[in-house]
Protein backbone atom coordinates (compact mmCIF):
# COMPACT_ATOMS: atom_id res chain seq x y z
CA UNK A 1 0.00 0.00 0.00
CA UNK A 2 2.85 1.92 0.22
CA UNK A 3 2.94 6.14 -1.15
CA UNK A 4 3.71 6.38 -4.36
CA UNK A 5 4.63 9.94 -5.91
CA UNK A 6 4.29 8.91 -9.06
CA UNK A 7 0.92 10.04 -9.98
CA UNK A 8 -1.37 12.45 -8.14
CA UNK A 9 -4.37 9.72 -8.75
CA UNK A 10 -2.30 7.29 -6.93
CA UNK A 11 -1.68 9.52 -3.99
CA UNK A 12 -5.39 10.09 -3.94
CA UNK A 13 -6.47 6.56 -4.22
CA UNK A 14 -3.48 6.07 -0.84
CA UNK A 15 -5.02 8.97 0.71
CA UNK A 16 -8.96 8.25 0.16
CA UNK A 17 -7.38 4.75 1.99
CA UNK A 18 -5.96 5.69 4.59
CA UNK A 19 -9.22 7.97 5.39
CA UNK A 20 -11.40 4.38 4.94
CA UNK A 21 -9.00 2.61 7.40
CA UNK A 22 -8.45 5.34 10.16
CA UNK A 23 -12.26 5.58 10.27
CA UNK A 24 -12.95 1.56 10.42
CA UNK A 25 -10.23 1.45 13.06
CA UNK A 26 -9.71 4.75 15.59
CA UNK A 27 -12.28 3.80 17.67
CA UNK A 28 -10.95 0.20 18.90
CA UNK A 29 -7.37 1.72 18.72
CA UNK A 30 -8.41 4.99 21.14
CA UNK A 31 -10.01 2.25 23.54
CA UNK A 32 -6.36 0.47 23.49
CA UNK A 33 -4.88 3.88 24.16
CA UNK A 34 -7.45 4.67 26.94
CA UNK A 35 -6.09 1.13 28.69
CA UNK A 36 -2.64 2.10 28.01
CA UNK A 37 -2.06 5.67 28.78
CA UNK A 38 -4.46 5.90 31.53
CA UNK A 39 -6.74 9.12 30.86
CA UNK A 40 -8.99 10.23 27.95
CA UNK A 41 -6.87 13.35 26.92
CA UNK A 42 -3.60 11.54 26.68
CA UNK A 43 -5.25 8.80 24.45
CA UNK A 44 -7.18 11.53 22.39
CA UNK A 45 -3.58 13.22 22.49
CA UNK A 46 -1.68 9.78 21.57
CA UNK A 47 -4.55 8.88 18.75
CA UNK A 48 -4.01 11.95 17.07
CA UNK A 49 0.25 11.89 16.67
CA UNK A 50 -0.14 8.07 16.00
CA UNK A 51 -2.48 8.96 13.25
CA UNK A 52 0.14 11.88 11.68
CA UNK A 53 2.95 9.08 12.13
CA UNK A 54 0.85 6.58 10.28
CA UNK A 55 0.12 8.81 7.37
CA UNK A 56 3.78 9.86 7.07
CA UNK A 57 4.83 6.73 6.80
CA UNK A 58 2.40 4.55 4.96
CA UNK A 59 4.78 3.24 2.24
CA UNK A 60 6.13 1.26 5.28
CA UNK A 61 2.22 -0.46 6.03
CA UNK A 62 2.80 -3.48 3.68
CA UNK A 63 -1.11 -4.71 3.78
CA UNK A 64 -3.93 -2.83 5.10
CA UNK A 65 -5.16 -5.78 6.40
CA UNK A 66 -2.69 -5.40 9.49
CA UNK A 67 -3.64 -1.26 9.82
CA UNK A 68 -5.56 -1.73 13.14
CA UNK A 69 -2.71 -3.72 14.77
CA UNK A 70 0.33 -1.60 12.64
CA UNK A 71 -1.39 1.85 14.23
CA UNK A 72 -1.70 0.35 17.85
CA UNK A 73 1.70 -0.33 18.00
CA UNK A 74 2.41 3.60 16.76
CA UNK A 75 0.10 4.40 19.11
CA UNK A 76 1.77 2.58 22.03
CA UNK A 77 5.85 3.50 21.12
CA UNK A 78 3.97 7.22 21.43
CA UNK A 79 2.20 6.98 24.63
CA UNK A 80 5.30 5.33 26.34
CA UNK A 81 7.85 8.71 24.97
CA UNK A 82 4.67 10.62 26.22
CA UNK A 83 4.76 8.75 29.55
CA UNK A 84 8.89 9.04 29.46
CA UNK A 85 8.73 12.55 29.51
CA UNK A 86 5.88 12.90 32.26
CA UNK A 87 8.28 10.99 34.11
CA UNK A 88 11.37 13.45 32.87
CA UNK A 89 9.60 16.85 33.83
CA UNK A 90 9.27 16.54 37.64
CA UNK A 91 13.07 16.12 37.58
CA UNK A 92 13.35 19.09 34.74
CA UNK A 93 11.46 21.19 37.22
CA UNK A 94 13.69 20.17 39.87
CA UNK A 95 17.21 21.11 38.34
CA UNK A 96 15.52 24.44 37.29
CA UNK A 97 14.72 25.01 40.99
CA UNK A 98 17.77 24.24 42.05
CA UNK A 99 19.68 25.78 39.25
CA UNK A 100 17.31 29.26 40.73
CA UNK A 101 18.48 28.61 44.39
CA UNK A 102 14.73 27.84 45.61
CA UNK A 103 13.84 25.99 47.85
CA UNK A 104 11.96 22.44 47.22
CA UNK A 105 8.59 22.18 48.20
CA UNK A 106 8.22 19.11 50.47
CA UNK A 107 5.61 16.69 49.32
CA UNK A 108 4.53 15.64 52.62
CA UNK A 109 0.73 15.52 54.26
CA UNK A 110 -0.14 18.16 56.68
CA UNK A 111 -0.73 16.09 59.99
CA UNK A 112 -4.66 17.47 59.63
CA UNK A 113 -4.40 15.95 56.04
CA UNK A 114 -2.97 12.60 56.66
CA UNK A 115 -5.75 12.58 59.65
CA UNK A 116 -8.84 13.07 56.93
CA UNK A 117 -7.04 10.64 54.54
CA UNK A 118 -6.78 8.07 57.23
CA UNK A 119 -10.43 8.58 58.35
CA UNK A 120 -12.09 8.61 54.97
CA UNK A 121 -10.01 5.31 54.38
CA UNK A 122 -11.42 3.85 57.59
CA UNK A 123 -15.06 5.04 56.27
CA UNK A 124 -14.50 3.40 52.88
CA UNK A 125 -13.66 -0.22 54.46
CA UNK A 126 -16.26 -0.11 56.54
CA UNK A 127 -18.30 0.40 53.61
CA UNK A 128 -16.94 -2.31 51.61
CA UNK A 129 -17.34 -4.22 55.32
CA UNK A 130 -20.58 -3.74 55.17
CA UNK A 131 -21.65 -4.85 51.64
CA UNK A 132 -23.05 -8.43 51.48
CA UNK A 133 -20.70 -11.13 50.07
CA UNK A 134 -22.14 -11.29 47.02
CA UNK A 135 -21.94 -7.29 45.95
CA UNK A 136 -18.64 -7.08 48.04
CA UNK A 137 -16.50 -9.91 46.18
CA UNK A 138 -17.59 -7.82 42.74
CA UNK A 139 -16.21 -4.97 44.48
CA UNK A 140 -12.96 -6.35 45.51
CA UNK A 141 -12.09 -7.47 42.16
CA UNK A 142 -13.57 -5.40 40.11
CA UNK A 143 -12.75 -1.93 41.80
CA UNK A 144 -10.33 -2.48 44.35
CA UNK A 145 -7.87 -5.26 42.38
CA UNK A 146 -8.23 -3.64 39.24
CA UNK A 147 -9.33 -6.60 36.99
CA UNK A 148 -11.31 -6.44 33.92
CA UNK A 149 -15.24 -7.67 33.58
CA UNK A 150 -14.57 -10.87 31.85
CA UNK A 151 -11.72 -11.50 34.78
CA UNK A 152 -14.28 -11.36 37.37
CA UNK A 153 -17.40 -12.97 35.66
CA UNK A 154 -14.86 -16.04 35.01
CA UNK A 155 -13.53 -15.82 38.55
CA UNK A 156 -17.06 -15.66 40.25
CA UNK A 157 -18.89 -17.78 37.93
CA UNK A 158 -21.23 -15.54 36.58
CA UNK A 159 -22.17 -13.61 33.42
CA UNK A 160 -21.35 -10.47 32.45
CA UNK A 161 -24.62 -9.14 32.78
CA UNK A 162 -24.84 -10.34 36.34
CA UNK A 163 -21.57 -9.29 37.30
CA UNK A 164 -21.96 -5.58 35.67
CA UNK A 165 -25.57 -5.18 37.90
CA UNK A 166 -23.89 -6.54 40.92
CA UNK A 167 -20.61 -4.08 40.83
CA UNK A 168 -23.53 -1.14 40.10
CA UNK A 169 -25.39 -2.43 43.35
CA UNK A 170 -22.29 -2.46 45.37
CA UNK A 171 -21.05 1.18 44.07
CA UNK A 172 -24.12 2.18 44.82
CA UNK A 173 -24.25 1.04 48.57
CA UNK A 174 -20.70 1.92 48.75
CA UNK A 175 -21.79 5.19 47.72
CA UNK A 176 -25.03 5.30 50.46
CA UNK A 177 -23.15 4.17 52.94
CA UNK A 178 -20.51 7.04 52.73
CA UNK A 179 -22.59 9.69 52.38
CA UNK A 180 -24.57 8.33 55.44
CA UNK A 181 -20.97 8.12 57.63
CA UNK A 182 -20.09 11.66 56.23
CA UNK A 183 -23.99 13.42 57.31
CA UNK A 184 -23.27 11.42 60.29
CA UNK A 185 -20.21 12.48 61.59
CA UNK A 186 -20.23 16.23 59.59
CA UNK A 187 -20.24 19.37 61.14
CA UNK A 188 -23.47 20.11 63.35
Amino acid sequence: MGLNSESPETLDHETREFDRLTREHKDSVYRQMLRVCGNREDAEDVLVEALLKAYRHLDQLRDSVAFRAWLAQIAKRVCWQLKEREALLPLMQLSTLEQEGREIPGDELSPEAQLARRQMKQLLDDAIAALPPIYREVYRLRDMEDRSGDEVSENLGISRAAMKSRLHRARELVRVHLDAALLRDGPH
